[in-house]
């Protein structure tokens, strides 16, 4: 078996799912800076191929967004696929170290919270969609 037709099945995989759940995938760092310069709340899933982002976090993505209040924008980048893009991303993480899988929510291009990598694994993709729609009261509106 080739390795990297593997890899590339499993990131393709990856990438649909998160952009099928409504995300908009950013590959760019001139998309980034596009998306997370507009007004309003902006939720960055930065994903991985790791098995807590394909167990807990992009299902977590996927389920906390069925809310009565959730960002006005949802988009990813890729950690490890496309680099520069994420990197751009983790510019506007101001005080957080880079960590994937992770989500920031930023509201008018600045960040507010974060859930890390350390609030992801080793918890039930129910715990983080929980810490996920906390944030959500306390910096989104009604939709």
């Amino acid at each position: 078996m080739d390795f990297n037709l593997y890899m590339d099945d499993v990131v393709t995989k990856a990438r649909n799912e998160i952009v099928e759940a409504g995300y908009e995938e950013l590959t760019t760092p001139e998309e980034v800076d596009e998306a997370l310069k507009q007004n309003g709340t902006t939720l960055v899933m930065v994903n991985s191929v790791c098995g807590c982002a394909g167990g807990i976090a992009r299902p977590a993505a996927r389920n906390a967004i069925h809310y009565d209040k959730r960002p006005d924008q949802l988009v990813t980048v890729f950690a490890g696929q496309d680099r520069e893009a994420t990197e751009k991303a983790r510019e506007y993480f101001e005080g957080y170290p880079p960590s994937s899988p992770s989500f920031a929510l930023l509201k008018d291009g600045k960040i507010q919270t974060m859930v890390e990598r350390h609030d992801i694994e080793g918890f039930e993709p129910m715990e983080v969609i929980n810490k996920l729609q906390k944030d959500f009261d306390t910096y989104c509106e009604e939709m």
